[in-house]
Formats: C-alpha cells, structure tokens, sequence
C-alpha cells in the first residue's frame, strides 16, 4: 500500500507480492496442521514448546517492528542530523525535502553514517516513525540526481510500509527456527532424564525436522518476497523522480565501489543487507542458486526494468520528447 503518498503502485509485483504471501500462508497453516497432528499422537509436551516459541517468537517480531529505525541506526552506526549541523547534512535534508514534497508524505527523520562503504537505507513501522540515512561514502560518490534516486528508492519503502509487510512475513520462520533449536537443546540436555520416555525421542525428532523443513520453504520465500520489494522500490522511486538513468549510474557506481570495499568491513555491514539500496556483498549475474538467497535481485535485473521505466515514461512524454 502506498496511502497517502504519490509513489506510483506497481500492478504487476504487488500480484507477485501477494501471491508469496500466499504461499506463505499455506506453509503456516500446514505448519500448524503439523504441529497439531504430531500432539494428538505424542500428547501435549510438544503443545508446550510450540505455544512458547509462538510466544517468544511474537515478541521478536514486535520488538523488531517498533524498534527497527533504532537497532537499524545503531547497527550502522549512524547518527541523527539536522539541516544546520554539516554542509553534509543540509545538503541529504534539501533532497529529503525535494522528494516528501513530490511524493506528499511526511518528513522522516535524517540520519548520516561516517563510513566509507556507498550505501542508504530506509526503516520504520510506519511514515510517521521513520528514518532515512546515507553514509558519507554514498554522499562523496554519488551526484545530487543519483543521491536522490537512492533516497527516492529509500523512501519508497517507507511508502508502501514493506518493513511491516516483510516483520509479518518473517514471523513463520523465526517460530520454525526458534522450534528447530529449541527440539534440538530438548534432547541435547534433556533426553538422559527422559529415558524412559518413549514417545519424547519422536516427538522432538519429528518437531525438528517439520520446523526446519518449514523454515527452509519459508526462507526462500521470504528472500523472494525481498527481491520483488526492491524491483518496486527501484520502479516507485524511478517513477516519482522521472530520471530512471539516475538510479541507474547510481546502482552502477554503489556496486562497483562496494566490491572495492574490505570483505572484514563487508561481513560487519552484512546484518542491514535486508535494509541497504545494494546488499554489502554484490551477487553478479541474473540467475543461479546463489541468487535465489539473496536479499536483492542481481544489479542486471534492476538495470533492465529500470531500461522499461524509462520506456514507459518515454511512451507517456509522446513522439515530441
């Protein structure tokens, strides 16, 4: 959803959007299903486990849904700005303010981090309780036009509340994982003290390879689900600008700086891959196993629907343009 704001809906991978949601959402009613078939046939013990994970994992989501603009910020290590405090920051606010103005929603906060590696993100549960930030490294490379069609693509996210839509996609697998270890500590610790149990080896067992197979499916569609938000942010954000050819020298240039950027201070930016304009590690190449876990579609990908973008606002501008 993109309510109150100008961000142009995107038809086509909203229907792709929802359609893994979907499927989602089978896998946790056959999730469920399992979980209640495997305490019928071994008795409640298993009820228990699950009930606490379901509860545990509840808090995890919601904790990461109504703090994720301050565990993303810290993470970072960025700072909040205002429009006084660096030539730096007036200069991130002017375009912040460029783009609330075009696409109607409200200012989010301004953050900068002090890092070399070119990157941006965007998070908050909602318009109202969100942050934009862009490290210096992104601010040096990048031109005015290309530092805007970062943030449009940013904010974009913020627009069409996809930290909300990926918290709710992701509650399945943390429960899936939180019941994978939680089987496997069970029978680490506990099984000498149920020896004379025999329905407690199977019922961990059975619980452990239903969660971890349920996690797998869910991983990867949660990974889909991401690339699809991306495409629509780049799409939504090319859109508003009207300057596709901006984003794209803008993801040319963030994706060849990044490969030269130390793996050590790669693997230290890995954890906001989810939230980055472009993952710490690049994946080339539109295909592959590799791909299928990412975060992000292949910079090729968003290259060639960034190349329809500009054919579509071409057609719109008539044979005149």
């Amino acid at each position: 959803m993109a309510a109150r704001t100008r961000y142009a809906p995107d038809r086509g991978l909203t229907v792709r959007m929802t359609a893994t949601m979907f499927l989602l959402g089978l896998v946790f009613v056959a999730f469920i299903a399992a979980i209640i078939g495997i305490g019928t046939a071994y008795g409640a013990s298993s009820s228990a486990i699950v009930l606490f994970a379901v509860v545990l994992g509840g808090g995890f989501a919601i904790g990461s849904l109504f703090y994720s603009d301050k565990i993303a910020l810290a993470t970072a290590g960025a700072k909040e700005v205002s429009p006084t405090d660096s030539q730096e920051a007036a200069r991130l606010h002017g375009i912040v303010d460029r783009l609330c103005a075009l696409a109607d929603m409200p200012k989010p906060r301004v953050a900068i981090a002090d890092t070399d590696m070119p990157n941006a993100f965007a998070t908050g549960r909602n318009a109202d309780h969100a942050v934009v930030c862009a490290t210096t490294g992104l601010m040096r490379r990048l031109d005015n036009d290309e530092l805007e069609g970062v943030l449009a693509h940013e904010m974009s996210h913020v627009a069409h509340k996809d930290v909300q839509v990926m918290t709710i996609a992701s509650f399945l697998a943390i429960i899936a994982a939180l019941l994978v270890r939680m089987a496997f500590y069970s029978e680490l610790f506990g099984g000498g003290r149920r020896s004379n149990d025999q329905n407690a080896l199977p019922i961990m067992l059975i619980l452990m390879v239903v969660s971890a197979v349920v996690y797998a499916i869910s991983f990867v569609l949660i990974r889909l689900l991401s690339r699809y938000r991306e495409l629509s942010a780049d799409r939504s954000g090319a859109l508003l600008t009207g300057q596709p050819s901006a984003l794209k020298s803008a993801l040319i240039k963030v994706t060849g700086q990044i490969g030269r950027i130390p793996t050590k201070d790669l693997r230290t930016a890995q954890p906001l891959n989810a939230f980055f304009f472009a993952p710490a590690m690049h994946l080339s190449g539109g295909s592959g196993l590799a791909n299928a876990f990412s975060t992000h579609p292949s910079l090729e990908r968003r290259l060639a629907e960034l190349d329809k973008v500009q054919q579509q606002l071409n057609r719109a501008a008539g044979p005149d343009r």
